[in-house]
């Protein structure tokens, strides 16, 4: 049976539960802010049973430097310093994960996407296949026959689509091998990285379904744009030959490219991060973060947890009361339960 090594973008569903979840203030015994990495323990357990996970590690962003903003000081740098009470819950979330008992790998200079990008890299080699749990949208371009993308959107992992090729292209229009092509073209707003001028995500597709490539696009743009402006318009294929346009792609495409070659102590066979944890490691963390602990101790440690008896009744003459009858519903027409229903 082949492993399934599940690997989470920690940055990405802790900074989604930090805004989630701030309301509820929950802080740990001793004060420290905790309402984030609650709810990464909570999403973590649905992760872990909604794919079958045999192995889990955790990728976090190194807080302290950057090999991407080192090369490109431009790289993210509109992004307003973190909130106190976020960065205390990236650094604790990194030691209640270590406690645990999963793999968790902060690599020096680089990203939560590098870890995932090296996970899927690398898992295929120890006979594994990889599910890759984030709400970036750059690992998409990781898919392939080895590794499906968990894409948390909101409604949480439950209600998160679960990608391989097909279902990609069918959402993107793309496939995964082109998938860089069209990010790199469109830009990323959130990190700071502008697109090419005229290409948005549509435009973007349409040119990669007909020439296929980025690079071949700006070929025949150069070569005078006839399938270019069959797909695009002329508009658009004179924006590709301006070396500006060019050179925006080349930047977006170097920044996006995720490192696959991470240090990450992966190796299921030695038990590393595999499950099942123990059941007292389990039952501590999630009990003190006021998390339902029969849901983790099923997904965790693999075992049904032993149900509590019924408490044996103090009224030796009590009896129940005699059942009174019920009216039936009346019958509802099949149009009405759709409409209810949708």
């Amino acid at each position: 049976m082949t492993t399934t090594v599940l690997a989470v973008d920690g940055n990405s569903l802790l900074h989604r539960a930090f805004h989630a979840s701030a309301a509820s203030g929950f802080r740990t015994r001793d004060g420290r802010p905790a309402w984030a990495v609650r709810g990464l323990l909570s999403q973590l357990v649905a992760a872990v049973d909604r794919v079958c996970a045999d192995v889990v590690v955790v990728g976090f962003d190194d807080p302290a430097t950057s090999l991407r903003r080192e090369q490109w000081p431009t790289y993210k740098a509109h992004r307003q310093p973190k909130p106190d009470t976020l960065l205390s819950q990236l650094a604790l979330a990194v030691e209640v994960l270590r406690e645990l008992g999963v793999v968790v790998v902060v690599p020096p200079g680089l990203e939560a996407d590098d870890v995932l990008a090296s996970v899927a890299a690398q898992a295929p080699a120890l006979g594994a296949r990889t599910v890759l749990a984030t709400s970036d949208r750059d690992a998409f371009a990781l898919v392939d026959e080895h590794t499906r993308v968990l894409r948390i959107l909101n409604g949480g992992v439950d209600a998160s689509p679960l990608l391989d090729p097909a279902r990609l292209e069918l959402v993107t229009g793309v496939r995964p091998e082109q998938y860089l092509d069209l990010a790199a073209l469109r830009g990323d707003a959130s990190d700071n990285l502008p697109g090419v001028p005229g290409f948005g995500a549509k435009t973007a597709v349409r040119l990669l379904a007909a020439l296929g490539t980025a690079e071949a696009a700006f070929a025949d743009a150069a070569d005078g744009g006839k399938r270019c402006r069959e797909a695009i318009g002329p508009a658009r294929t004179r924006a590709l030959t301006t070396p500006e346009a060019r050179e925006r792609w080349e930047l977006n495409r170097q920044v996006m490219t995720m490192h696959r070659t991470a240090e990450l102590g992966l190796d299921p066979a030695a038990g590393t991060g595999t499950l099942p944890l123990p059941d007292e490691v389990v039952r501590a963390v999630y009990g003190r973060h006021d998390l339902f602990v029969p849901a983790a101790l099923r997904a965790l440690t693999l075992a049904e947890p032993e149900r509590p008896r019924a408490p044996v009744s103090v009224e030796p003459h009590w009896r129940p009361a005699p059942a009174r009858r019920v009216e039936p519903l009346p019958r509802l027409q099949p149009a009405y339960v759709q409409d209810t229903l949708f």
